[in-house]
């Protein structure tokens, strides 16, 4: 229940806000109303005292607002929180706000005004407040504050309701019967009338109960208002409030009914787990046990082979990094290390001249395709090594993640986590010595009797032939069809001058035979295709300008690239990516670029091509080293993630199903494996209460639904008076009807502007005129005969002219957010 201008009551009628001329509430008051078997408040900056005085309630709201306010009608936007308990309350909240004011006094600041309007503003903007728009009965309608702001925030009237104050304090004859029956000024929901107490009746202790019967009496026996008696009064506003209360929550039940089933399917299968846990059973830890090293495993090996539930869209990992590892990774290694072209050649004369001794060799010496080629076996160690450390380190980051389902049991997680990352070690120390025993095997017999080896014939022939090179775009060994798509994705042409344009991002498209680009991913305007013959890949330095990770494609015949450009550089955004797209690259022929850099004195002293048949020994030695290599790198790029899956991978999985149980109970006590983390019984007290708070909440949302019926909005009305009021006011609804010639001239009513003199009445003057509002109060004229003085009004409607009161609108606001469904009124006028 609401009362208005300070008189803040709820259905227990407790009278605790304070109350006075002026302004009073100088900060916002936020009420909770929160249902309980007791009756107390409390107040937030007084935690833990409870209030069962509410004299003392009054009290301390006043003190704590003078407190940050001062003692001379000075505001602040802090509000006080004061929460009230009682079974006699709904669980709403209320809001008190200042009353705008427009003179400021005492150490109010110059915008006060505009403070107080931003204030008001910042609640009645929300869609979810209904609007109480208070003004008294004895000032003009038509310039009222309260609803000149209501219309701004909800110009469709949908939320507003006209509040009428003051209708006892009006003058006699005149009313407001038509503004009440929405015919004068209407709105869209129509007009409320209440009577509130005056201050003498507070100060002479009147209850609420008594002035609810005064109220009551007042429209009942008032001629003008005894028809509508059952639309006034603030009982029929609290019912009206409770209706639209209704009206909002049965509108917003379909979206939160949907809301609350989602959220109870979301934990409905993790409370059937909860549901089945027995802290008593002392088959319990076992159980679990057996069912959290059944779920690892079962995680692990969906990981590793791709057929997880729980799919990573952010990063490759798992089975599909360790992929990418065999397929593109080590290839790429062995092709970094196999063409360094310049120091090869270096090492096969050097091999010659140094089997040849003192001698000059008229052959070709063996011996020196033989110690090359071991030797380049030999550096094929390093990326077997690498690539089983890789393989390692992603198995680790699998077995990490696959723990975090046991996160439920510390213990266990940690142990599990320490048995399986030291049995992946283990077999990571074995499949290196196999590692390097594969390599040892490939040294410790050069098979010159393989089908694919060329022989010394045929590299001889080929030596004889147009020198071409050995490496770059040989395209041997590119697929039947040349149109084949290796690669497609966005890179960033980085290269090309401010002037010209400037760092762009295309589409590329990469053939066995072209790299191509477009202007988007449709690849239907293409901007140019470039052929890979005769081209390698290089890195390039990083810019400190930016973060992107550059490689260049250059010629090795020194031709430009790309129109003008001797390289074309092109960007990504992780190493990573450039890595990627150097392997797709490298499938299509492009090979890195690992010639070394020497210094011409350096390059004239080592330089045997200047002797014609070591030259042709050297490029003898040369093809044939390259045509052996090949079978090499294609066993090892073969054999190498073989040996990898067989005695890691499967490996480590045949442990986990087989061998981590027993580990596990060997390592440590299963009561102290199986010991459950706090933060996880928590969880599962949690999610059960939600779980039975969800089901109780969707039974009441039925029963709303049965046991409630809303109310249609009102149709719009005309309230195009709300934009004229400003031009053209119309009459205030406390003018009086006309009176007969038989009746005695009525007192003039309050209003605005100043009031013309009164004229003494004579045989034919009639009724003298009666203006809107009077300023200062006019002379009275001499008595004579044929008229005495005017009458003079018994009590004042309102404050002298001489000092005016701008306190004419209250808010009330009805929030009705669902947490629960909350009221909200914010009041100015603290006066009668």
């Amino acid at each position: 229940m609401l009362g208005w201008e300070g008189n803040l009551q709820y259905s227990s009628h407790r009278d605790f806000l304070p109350r006075g001329s002026g302004i009073v509430t100088r900060r916002p008051l936020v009420l909770q109303l929160i249902t309980a078997k007791t009756e107390y408040a409390e107040f937030l900056h007084c935690k833990g005292k409870k209030f069962t005085d509410f004299d003392e309630v009054r009290q301390e709201i006043e003190v704590e607002t003078d407190r940050v306010t001062g003692m001379n009608k000075g505001i602040s936007s802090v509000p006080i929180n004061l929460r009230i308990y009682s079974p006699h309350v709904l669980s709403l909240t209320l809001i008190d706000l200042p009353g705008i004011t427009k003179v400021p006094v005492g150490d109010q600041p110059p915008d006060i005004e505009q403070q107080i309007r931003d204030m008001i503003m910042q609640f009645i903007s929300r869609e979810n407040c209904l609007i109480l728009a208070v003004t008294p009965a004895n000032t003009d309608l038509a310039n009222s504050d309260a609803l000149k702001l209501a219309k701004e925030v909800d110009p469709q009237g949908l939320r507003t309701i006209g509040v009428i104050t003051k209708l006892d304090l009006m003058d006699e004859g005149t009313d407001a019967r038509e503004v009440l029956e929405n015919k004068l000024l209407p709105l869209r929901r129509g007009y409320i009338g209440v009577v509130n107490r005056s201050q003498k009746d507070i100060d002479g202790k009147k209850d609420i109960k008594a002035a609810l019967l005064a109220e009551r009496k007042f429209f009942l026996s008032h001629p003008s208002y005894r028809h509508m008696a059952d639309r006034m009064g603030t009982p029929y506003l609290q019912k009206v409030l409770n209706q639209q209360l209704t009206n909002h929550i049965r509108d917003t039940l379909p979206a939160f009914r949907s809301k609350l089933q989602s959220q109870l399917l979301s934990i409905e299968h993790e409370v059937e787990v909860y549901k089945n846990f027995r802290p008593e059973d002392p088959t319990r830890k076992t159980k679990a046990l057996l069912q959290m090293v059944q779920q690892f495993s079962v995680d692990f090996e969906k990981r590793i082979e791709g057929s997880g539930d729980q799919v990573d869209t952010l990063e490759l990992s798992g089975g599909a990094k360790i992929n990418r590892i065999f397929h593109e990774r080590f290839p790429f290694e062995l092709v970094k290390m196999e063409f360094n072209e310049k120091e090869l050649r270096r090492e096969i004369s050097y091999a010659i001249k140094n089997i040849h001794g003192i001698r000059t060799g008229l052959f070709t010496p063996d011996m020196a395709f033989e110690a090359i080629v071991k030797k380049q076996i030999v550096k094929l160690k390093g990326p077997c090594l690498k690539s089983v450390d890789l393989v390692m380190q992603e198995l680790i980051n699998t077995v990490k993640k696959c723990t975090k389902k046991l996160a439920t049991y510390p213990r266990l997680c940690e142990e599990t986590e320490r048995i399986v990352a030291g049995y992946i070690r283990e077999r990571e120390e074995k499949t290196k010595d196999q590692m390097l025993l594969l390599i040892d095997i490939q040294v410790s017999y050069i098979n010159t009797n393989h089908e694919d080896f060329i022989g010394f014939a045929n590299a001889q022939q080929r030596s004889s032939q147009v020198n071409k090179s050995a490496v770059g775009n040989q395209g041997t060994n590119l697929p039947p069809s040349r149109q084949i798509v290796i690669r497609k994705g966005w890179l960033t042409i980085n290269n090309i001058g401010i002037m010209k344009g400037g760092s762009k991002e295309y589409w590329f498209v990469l053939t066995a035979e072209s790299l191509s680009w477009y202007k988007d991913d449709e690849e239907k305007e293409k901007k140019y295709m470039l052929p890979l013959d005769n081209l390698k890949v290089r890195d390039v330095e990083k810019s400190f300008m930016s973060s992107k990770h550059i490689f260049a494609l250059f010629n090795t015949e020194q031709r430009n690239v790309y129109k003008d450009y001797r390289f074309l550089e092109l960007a990504c955004d992780s190493q990573e990516e450039v890595d990627s797209w150097k392997a797709s690259l490298l499938r299509a022929g492009v090979y890195p670029d690992k010639s070394s850099t020497e210094t011409e004195e350096n390059g004239q002293a080592d330089n045997f091509s200047m002797d014609p048949q070591l030259e042709r020994q050297v490029e003898t030695i040369r093809n044939l080293v390259d045509s052996y290599m090949s079978i090499i790198n294609k066993c090892i790029r073969d054999l190498i993630p073989k040996t990898i899956m067989h005695l890691m991978i499967n490996n480590v999985k045949e442990f986990i199903n087989a061998e981590l149980l027993a580990h596990l109970y060997s390592s440590e006590d299963q009561n102290t494996l199986m010991e459950e983390s706090a933060e996880q019984a928590q969880r599962r007290d949690e999610t059960l209460r939600m779980y039975q708070a969800l089901k109780e909440a969707l039974a009441i949302i039925g029963d709303i639904s049965t046991s409630t019926v809303s109310t249609p909005a009102p149709p719009p009305v005309d309230d195009s008076w709300l934009q004229q009021a400003r031009r053209s006011p119309p009459p205030s609804p406390s003018t009086p009807r006309r009176p007969t010639l038989n009746n005695p001239p009525t007192r003039p009513l309050s209003g605005r502007g100043p009031a013309p003199a009164i004229p003494s009445p004579g045989p034919q003057s009639g009724a003298p005129p009666v203006p809107f509002r009077p300023g200062a109060l006019p002379p009275f004229p001499s008595a004579d005969a044929h008229g005495g003085p005017p009458q003079v009004p018994s009590r004042p409607s309102r404050a002298p002219p001489s000092v005016p009161s701008f306190r004419a609108c209250s808010f009330v606001g009805l929030d009705l957010s669902c947490r629960p469904c909350q009221l909200i009124p914010c009041a100015s006028g603290k006066g009668r």
